[in-house]
């Protein structure tokens, strides 16, 4: 998949009603400080269309990133941020629900959990709740170039054992220094739409 063209299109608040598009949607969630602008900006070639900040809790709305004129990104707001308020919090999660229940166009959902830790009890609802609602979420293990190689697989395991992911749930080890797990990613991407197009007669 090449990325000719990204730009973001539409920023929804709290508040905000959300979008029917009509291109297919790859949805992006994970805890605050995951590293979400990031990945999207390695993804697309670009340095900070997506905001990054060492600030947890940045993305607090929900932004659609049209890419090639073909597709959104959907960047979904941080979750388990600790220094907002609970009910910013509630708000924050209804968002996300409304979001995964409503969209019409979702294809595929990305959940990013850091390599370096065990998945927390927020990894895992947000994994319970993705499935709930229906999807099979792809887990990105982003972080990859702050642990050494020989933790892969350890750290690896640690997730599976943690998140207990459906069979043949597909986790992807990212870096957004080296850009390794970019094609894998793109690639699922390309393969997820080229799946959900109507085939012409």
């Amino acid at each position: 998949m090449i990325i000719k063209s990204a730009e973001l299109e539409t920023v929804c608040g709290i508040t905000s009603t959300l979008p029917e598009t009509e291109m297919p949607e790859i949805a992006f969630a994970g805890k605050s400080n995951v590293g979400k602008s990031s990945l999207i900006n390695g993804l697309l070639n670009r340095k900070s269309l997506a905001r990054t900040s060492s600030q947890p809790g940045k993305t607090q709305t929900i932004n659609y990133y049209n890419i090639n004129h073909d597709l959104y990104f959907v960047d979904l707001p941080g979750y388990g941020y600790a220094q907002v308020s609970v009910e910013i919090r509630a708000k924050w999660g209804k968002m996300v629900e409304r979001y995964l229940h409503t969209s019409k166009q979702l294809r595929l959902v990305f959940l990013l959990i850091d390599i370096r830790h065990e998945p927390s009890e927020n990894d895992c609802i947000m994994y319970d709740w993705i499935v709930k609602n229906g999807y099979e979420p792809v887990i990105i293990a982003t972080k990859l170039d702050k642990i050494k190689r020989s933790q892969i697989q350890k750290n690896l395991k640690i997730i599976r054992q943690k998140i207990q992911p459906v069979e043949g749930t597909i986790i992807i080890p990212f870096s957004a220094q080296t850009k390794q797990g970019k094609e894998e990613i793109l690639q699922l991407v390309e393969d997820r739409i080229a799946e959900s197009e109507p085939e012409s007669e």
